[in-house]
C-alpha cells in the first residue's frame, strides 16, 4: 500500500464527524497509512486549523510514532507518553494530546500532516509544533496529508 493518509470516518475534503469535535466526545479519529519510505525510523503527525481567527490553531502534535505503525486507533488518550513510546506535544489549549475541531463560526479546514522521518527525535513530551518542526528539519523522508472540514 502506498504511503497515503486515510481515515475510515471521513475522506479528503469532507466533514469530520461530530463525535471527533468539541460538540460531542472530542476524541481523536482513527487514522491509517501505507508503508512509509525505506529508511523511516519514526513518524510524526501534526493536526492544525489554518482558518482560526487568531492564526493557525494546533489541535494535535504526536511524534516518535514507531516506524512499523500503520495507523492510530480512535480515541488516543491525552497522555504525554503512550504505550508504544509515541510522545504527544501540547496543543493550542496548552495540554497534551488531541483537541478536536471547535470553530467559533463558519467552516474550517483541519489538516492532518504525517511525516516519515529518518530518525527518532530527541524531544521530550510536551513539545510545541515549532519545536517539532525544528527537530524534523533535514530528517523528513516523505509527507502525506488528509484534510477534513467542520462547521458547528
Amino acid at each position: 500500500m502506498p504511503f497515503v493518509l486515510t481515515s475510515t470516518t471521513f475522506t479528503q475534503g469532507k466533514p469530520i464527524p461530530a463525535v471527533y469535535t468539541c460538540t460531542s466526545r472530542d476524541i481523536s479519529p482513527p487514522l491509517a497509512w501505507g508503508d512509509p519510505p525505506e529508511g523511516t525510523q519514526s513518524l510524526a503527525l501534526i493536526m492544525d486549523d489554518p482558518d482560526a481567527p487568531a492564526g493557525t490553531w494546533m489541535h494535535w502534535v504526536i511524534y516518535n510514532i514507531p516506524a512499523a505503525a500503520r495507523g492510530l486507533p480512535e480515541n488516543i488518550p491525552p497522555d504525554a507518553t503512550l504505550g508504544d513510546g509515541s510522545l504527544q506535544g501540547k496543543n493550542s489549549w496548552g495540554r497534551p494530546g488531541y483537541g478536536g475541531p471547535c470553530p467559533p463560526s463558519g467552516t474550517h479546514r483541519y489538516f492532518f500532516k504525517l511525516y516519515a522521518l529518518d530518525t527518532m527525535l530527541n524531544l521530550p513530551s510536551g513539545a510545541s509544533k515549532q519545536q517539532l518542526l525544528q527537530a524534523m528539519e533535514s530528517h523528513i523522508l516523505a509527507q502525506v496529508e488528509l484534510m477534513g472540514t467542520y462547521k458547528k
